[in-house]
């Protein structure tokens, strides 16, 4: 067979169809994401990085698209064509553990002024112990900062490799970030950066002194860990050989387990306390007219040099007769006035973007931002607020990111807004209605009494909530009540 046939029988033709985000989107969807603090740190080293990039006056008129008065007409008209379906974002997806952890700080507050250390700073402090490189460093603060309140990190380590490679172009994988996930572990107080309850629970047991208990307790976690969280004590006790004296003591040293570790750091306190800057501001008057304005604070309105696109319009009618001073003037020109464009439009789209999710988001939830009622919230999702608001599902899940809303009940985060459903008498009604009146019924108990949660489940359903008893055990939880017999004990 020749050399030819040869070559020509190992030729294969491929055809692959790929999807890249183009640099404008690329650093539209960095800006969509920043708080209103962080874009003006961003605006400042933009500003200072190019040369042909000016601060202009902000002259704010009627004709801005910064506010929203609800008759002006409904959320979403208009044309938007800056959508992301090749967007590397998934929705975000609340796990049940999480939920314990979180319900208590989703509640309105007003945030003040705090000198004190946060959550993440004690965690940086504990990160600067060890020997970390330059690579690792940053990788390390994006784990820190991707904590939540619980101390347990609920994001999968995939998503937060595509997160470093979009926000922070930095490249890595699931390894790396496991490899410094273990050196978390090792921070104060035990189970911070756990991926789960159990893992948690697990990391504690670890560090405890070598004694007899931590084996039997960490074999309880690790294999029975179904039994523990029902309280199947019996089946436990069987299946372990324990007795009950060395039962006893097993609970006993279980139930100091802390399975949010984060609050031991403060948490909960350092956020309520750290002063937040709202990304928008929602009034409402006695006329029940409702107005909106997103807040850019100081940052100011950017415009290019007009000597800048003066230069080049000179440059270019020379044509060929310039010298290779004036061509590398012309290309350095040139690239700082694109760069400078590029960063004008990404601000306007993120404004754009940012607007019409809120105006969507007072549409569907006007109930409250007129009452201040929190069980007048409407089941809410992602996909709601982006097909009311006519923009990609990844562009709303960016703008409701780290984005808090000043309204005059309370300051809130916009993630607040959102939640799932559950049926009443056939009817859709938010979660936190359904909430509300186990939480109402729980306060109105006999202390001596408690009620078990078969009881509660045939009370919710007198009260027309066709909810099931172990959903009744989850809700339970996470308004922060225990079992019956544990809140018997603590009268």
């Amino acid at each position: 067979m020749s050399q030819n046939n040869i070559q020509t029988e190992n030729q294969q033709q491929k055809l692959e169809q790929g999807q890249s985000l183009s640099a404008q989107q690329v650093l539209t969807v960095r800006l969509t994401e920043m708080s209103v603090e962080a874009l003006r740190q961003r605006v400042e080293n933009e500003c200072q990085e190019n040369p042909w990039l000016e601060r202009a006056e902000r002259d704010f008129n009627a004709d801005d698209d910064l506010a929203y008065e609800e008759a002006s007409g409904s959320a979403g008209e208009g044309g938007n064509d800056y959508k992301h379906e090749d967007d590397y974002s998934t929705e975000d997806d609340i796990p049940d553990y999480l939920l314990r952890a979180t319900e208590g700080r989703n509640r309105p507050e007003n945030i003040e002024w705090s000198e004190s250390m946060t959550f993440c700073d004690k965690l940086k402090e504990q990160a600067g112990e060890y020997d970390l490189n330059e690579r690792q460093r940053p990788i390390m603060d994006y784990l820190i900062g991707s904590l939540e309140n619980s101390g347990l990190l609920t994001k999968p380590l995939f998503q937060i490799v595509d997160e470093l490679e979009i926000y922070q172009d930095i490249a890595t994988t699931e390894e790396e970030l496991e490899s410094l996930l273990r050196i978390i572990w090792q921070f104060d107080p035990p189970g911070i950066g756990a991926r789960s309850i159990q893992e948690c629970l697990l990391i504690q047991i670890a560090r405890k002194r070598n004694t007899p208990n931590r084996e039997i307790m960490g074999k309880i976690i690790g294999q029975y860990y179904d039994d523990f969280i029902k309280n199947r004590w019996d089946r436990i006790q069987q299946r372990m050989h324990l007795s009950d004296v060395h039962l006893s003591m097993v609970q006993r040293d279980l139930l100091r387990l802390n399975p949010r570790p984060g609050t031991a750091l403060g948490e909960s306190v350092a956020r309520g306390e750290q002063h937040i800057t709202p990304d928008f501001i929602v009034d409402t008057d006695t006329e029940g007219n409702i107005t909106m304005t997103i807040n850019e604070g100081d940052i100011p309105n950017l415009v290019v040099s007009a000597e800048a696109l003066e230069k080049v319009k000179t440059y270019e009618a020379m044509g060929t007769e310039l010298s290779r001073t004036a061509q590398e003037d012309l290309q350095f020109t040139r690239n700082y006035v694109y760069r400078g464009q590029m960063f004008i439009n990404a601000i306007q789209q993120r404004r754009n973007s940012m607007v019409r999710t809120m105006q969507a988001i007072i549409k569907l939830q006007h109930d409250y931002f007129l009452e201040g009622d929190e069980s007048t919230l409407i089941p809410m999702k992602l996909e709601d607020v982006a097909e009311l608001s006519g923009i990609d599902i990844s562009t709303v899940s960016r703008v409701c990111n780290n984005k808090y809303v000043q309204t005059v009940y309370g300051t809130v985060p916009m993630r607040w807004f959102f939640s799932s459903s559950a049926s009443r008498d056939g009817d859709e009604v938010s979660v936190r209605k359904v909430k509300a009146a186990l939480k109402e019924i729980l306060e109105a108990e006999d202390a001596k009494a408690p009620y078990t949660d078969d009881r509660l489940t045939a009370m919710m359903q007198e009260k027309g909530y066709g909810i099931a008893r172990r959903t009744v055990a989850k809700y339970r939880e996470q308004l922060g009540y225990p079992v019956a017999r544990l809140r018997k004990e603590l009268t």
